[in-house]
């Protein structure tokens, strides 16, 4: 039986790899994230392959190009939302854990941004490259919308598309506004104030008609 537990990296890697081979794909994800994490994405291969303890030709067996190796961390990083948002699933306080997976996704922002700008640049489709692994955060985020929902924390008329829309929306706008993480944090908290029921739509008051006011004298 699978473990559900593996690493995300290990995951994403084509079933047919032997348990070593496995282990040399994870190794150097790992690696390749730290090191062009820590030096750009100009860092080379050799740098990575240093890093990761393995040959060049290792890497290039795993990720013939640099591109595809950008793209395999862009990947993991987005299943390691995935494995949150469903470890935060089963939380004793949804709404808790709905505001902490969106403040890991806060903190993951610029660097998930690097790499798919290094990819668009490189002529990837990153949505095309993203798109099941950004289905499957879909679900795991919506697990934690219902559950807060279920709970009573949040408003019932949400839904995931809207949610992801205004944390995106939150995250781009505090980030390129200030470039701070702190104002991007407070966002994110009067967003999630917002979500609370009492912070539903109230019906339009009715409005009252003016009557022409007397003349004076």
């Amino acid at each position: 039986m699978k473990n559900e537990r593996e690493p995300s990296a290990a995951r994403s890697a084509p079933d047919d790899l032997r348990a070593d081979a496995r282990r040399n794909r994870c190794r150097i994800l790992e690696a390749a994230e730290s090191v062009f994490t820590q030096k750009g994405m100009v860092a080379s291969t050799d740098e990575v392959a240093a890093a990761a303890g393995v040959g060049i030709g290792t890497v290039f067996r795993h990720f013939p190009t640099k591109g595809e190796l950008l793209e395999a961390i862009l990947v993991s990083k987005l299943r390691r939302l995935v494995d949150e948002a469903e470890a935060l699933s089963s939380s004793e306080d949804p709404r808790a854990a709905l505001f902490a997976f969106f403040t890991r996704m806060l903190e993951q922002s610029s660097s998930k941004k690097a790499f798919s700008d290094a990819l668009a640049e490189a002529g990837v489709d990153v949505r095309g490259a993203t798109l099941e692994t950004k289905k499957e955060l879909g679900r795991a985020v919506g697990k934690l919308l219902t559950s807060a929902q279920r709970a009573g924390t949040v408003r019932v008329d949400v839904q995931v598309p809207e949610l992801l829309a205004l944390m995106a929306g939150a995250i781009h706008a505090a980030e390129h506004a200030t470039n701070s993480r702190e104002v991007a944090t407070r966002a994110l908290g009067i967003i999630f104030d917002g979500l609370r029921p009492e912070g539903a739509a109230r019906p339009r008051a009715r409005r009252t008609r003016k009557t022409p006011s007397s003349k004076q004298g």
